[in-house]
């Protein structure tokens, strides 16, 4: 599904070089769900965003569902973004002008979806986050778990093949962050492949897999845990990624 190799990139102004990826390698199986870790500027915000072809990289090599997105066309990458990734982000990034059906439809649109299928799409995703009797709703009319929820349905009704989710729960209080990461868990269990960048050890604990990423470099902690040791001691060694 996703498979970084010696992946790097390099932020160059005239007076400063900063390497917030050095030589990342990252693999995630289809039907995966990778929680990534890892301290401010490490890197993590800069990984997230090449997995989701929001951004180019410097050297290496990222296949995505095999196919190689190494110089491709901005066009090109906004096509695979939108046909193959779905996108949960710590703000919601809902508009709030929209209610949530045409929240979700926002992106339908874009793909030159038919009106009919975008709707039978529309409305069994949000019947699936426990908000099909909420559509007609506005982001402000809902709670904060009710709006990521609104937000996780609107990646799903695309049907995305690897669902991208950067601190999912980081504006919920305990109670919804737990039912939004069941929520996830349910999405992975019926095939979709996930990878969460958390801060929080207890829900990084329930991913399948857990990787950790220091100084631009990656670790698979349920393999390798020693390893994260020695790259958090070595970190003075080297100098600060951007995160």
């Amino acid at each position: 599904m996703l498979h970084m190799q010696a992946v790097t990139k390099v932020y160059r102004t005239e007076l400063v070089e900063t390497h917030a990826l050095r030589s990342l390698d990252l693999h995630v199986k289809n039907g995966e769900f990778v929680a990534v870790t890892g301290p401010s500027g490490s890197g993590k915000t800069t990984f997230l965003n090449i997995a989701g072809l929001l951004e180019t990289f410097t050297g290496g090599t990222y296949l995505l569902d095999g196919e190689d997105v190494s110089g491709m066309s901005d066009d090109a990458r906004s096509r695979l973004r939108n046909q193959k990734i779905g996108f949960i982000f710590q703000s919601f990034n809902l508009i709030p002008d929209l209610n949530l059906f045409d929240n979700a439809d926002v992106p339908l649109r874009y793909r030159g979806m038919p009106a009919a299928e975008r709707r039978e799409r529309i409305e069994k995703a949000l019947s699936q986050v426990g908000l099909g009797s909420r559509m007609k709703h506005y982001p402000a009319e809902l709670s904060g778990g009710q709006q990521q929820r609104a937000a996780i349905a609107r990646a799903l009704a695309g049907s995305p093949r690897l669902l991208l989710a950067d601190e999912p729960t980081g504006n919920l209080d305990s109670q919804m962050a737990r039912g939004v990461m069941e929520l996830l868990e349910e999405i992975n269990a019926n095939g979709t492949t996930i990878v969460m960048v958390t801060h929080d050890p207890e829900l990084a604990a329930r991913a399948q897999r857990n990787v950790h990423i220091v100084d631009g470099m990656a670790t698979d902690v349920s393999v390798e845990p020693s390893l994260v040791r020695v790259a958090e001691a070595s970190r003075h060694e080297t100098s600060p990624a951007q995160s």
